[in-house]
């Protein structure tokens, strides 16, 4: 596989941006070599710049359920782009998108659009500190909430405690406003709410954490967290970026049965552009600029390609849902991958997955029933040992996500003879990429 023109592009790219690229995991800092530049994609591939082609599971993290360029979406765009791209002024692909959302999900009675998952997350927090008059924010260990100062932390010494900054620049007074939780331990969240309920304006969460790992919660979990936050006095927030529209039409809160009083969006509503979206109940949302107190802005929000975009996506995830057949294609990329891990030796090998997300293993998972369910329980050779699999499966036309801690997507433009390939490939990668250390 030819790799010298990507390795010339990064090396001019390493003098003029930071790392050589725009977003830190592109850069395969995490699985080493130098990353591919791609040129061009269509369907269920991507083609570098050196002409290699590739079966792509990163699918832009997530947006494109119908795989690349898809048709509808296309056109929609073609047509919003014949009537210009920017107007920095009120338009009616926006109101048509939010009321397209707003009708069908009961727990968004408002939305306002903006241009990443970073700044809908950003917004919401705010939202919950102008109404709750509180200043403390919960998260949990392992979810990812964007670039956020306050979402930057890590856990103290302690399993539940008050964060330190996990990136320079945080101040640490700004850290000192987030508690950090782990995941699926109902007791030590009691624990914090007893000591601090009083003080927290919101607990975000990933009901499906999809950033370190694919981390299912058990729905029961999730419910307690929503009853004693409001027992609290704090507001709920779900970060659905990654799982809105993709998991389902209704994302986690959908398949769950549970409303949030905020929620965060993103991928997906821009049928591949950049979008992001915050929303929930009418009198949190009429806090927000103009009609209330809390400050937001933004001169491309709800961009009109964006919207049009999106639109076209939503009604072909309404008219054509692909959720079902997904999830079936995951069990069964599971069920042959893993067949093929056993018949090399390698009995620790599994993929978690979730609707059509997928997240490949490697190690023994020390929980009872073999799932991990947060940051804890990942094995600890993880990282090293999705970095050889990850070469010997690039190596013969197979993308997966540059890391051992990021997720899988499937489309619907993955093929049967798509699939068939990723599973050959895997099973003769494991000769190249042995398992156990």
């Amino acid at each position: 596989m030819k790799t010298e023109v990507s390795q010339s592009l990064f090396e001019r790219a390493l003098k003029v941006s930071p790392g050589g690229v725009h977003s830190p995991v592109r850069a395969f800092r995490g699985v080493g070599g130098p990353p591919r530049f791609i040129r061009e994609a269509d369907g269920s591939r991507i083609t570098d710049v050196d002409g290699n082609s590739y079966i792509d599971y990163c699918m832009s993290w997530g947006p494109l359920l119908f795989g690349h360029q898809d048709p509808e979406v296309r056109a929609a765009v073609d047509e919003a782009l014949s009537r210009g791209w920017s107007y920095g002024a009120a338009e009616a692909g926006s109101l048509e998108l939010a009321e397209f959302i707003v009708q069908r999900l009961p727990w968004v009675q408002k939305i306002r659009f903006v241009n990443s998952g970073t700044e809908a997350v950003m917004s919401a927090l705010r939202v919950a500190r102008g109404a709750t008059g509180r200043s403390k924010i919960l998260k949990f260990s392992g979810c990812y909430h964007g670039h956020v100062d306050s979402m930057l932390v890590k856990a103290g010494s302690g399993l539940a405690e008050m964060a330190s900054p996990d990136s320079a620049g945080v101040p640490p007074q700004t850290a000192a406003d987030t508690l950090v939780a782990p995941l699926d331990d109902p007791a030590q969240l009691e624990a914090l709410w007893a000591t601090h309920g009083g003080e927290i304006a919101a607990v975000i969460v990933e009901p499906l954490p999809a950033n370190n790992g694919l981390l299912p919660q058990r729905p029961g979990f999730l419910q307690s967290l929503i009853q004693q936050a409001h027992k609290a006095g704090a507001l709920v927030i779900f970060d659905e970026v990654i799982s809105g529209f993709r998991i389902g039409f209704g994302g986690m809160a959908g398949e769950l049965g549970l409303e949030p009083d905020l929620v965060t969006y993103g991928k997906v509503i821009g049928g591949g552009f950049p979008v992001g979206a915050y929303g929930g109940r009418a009198d949190l949302m009429d806090l927000v600029a103009p009609a209330g107190p809390v400050y937001q802005a933004g001169t491309l929000s709800a961009n009109s390609v964006a919207m049009a975009a999106g639109l076209a996506m939503l009604r072909k995830l309404e008219r054509e849902p692909p959720y079902a057949v997904l999830q079936q294609r995951v069990n069964a990329l599971g069920s042959a991958l893993t067949a093929g891990a056993a018949r090399n030796g390698i009995g620790d090998f599994g993929l978690q997955s979730h609707g059509s997300l997928f997240w490949p293993v490697f190690g023994k998972v020390g929980t009872a029933d073999g799932v991990v369910r947060a940051v804890e329980h990942v094995p600890a050779n993880q990282a090293r040992r999705f970095t050889r699999l990850f070469h010997a499966l690039l190596a013969r036309g197979v993308y997966l996500a540059p890391s051992g801690f990021e997720v899988g997507f499937l489309s619907t433009a993955h093929s049967d003879a798509d699939l068939e390939t990723t599973v050959a490939a895997f099973t003769t990668a494991l000769t190249a990429a042995p398992g156990a250390d």
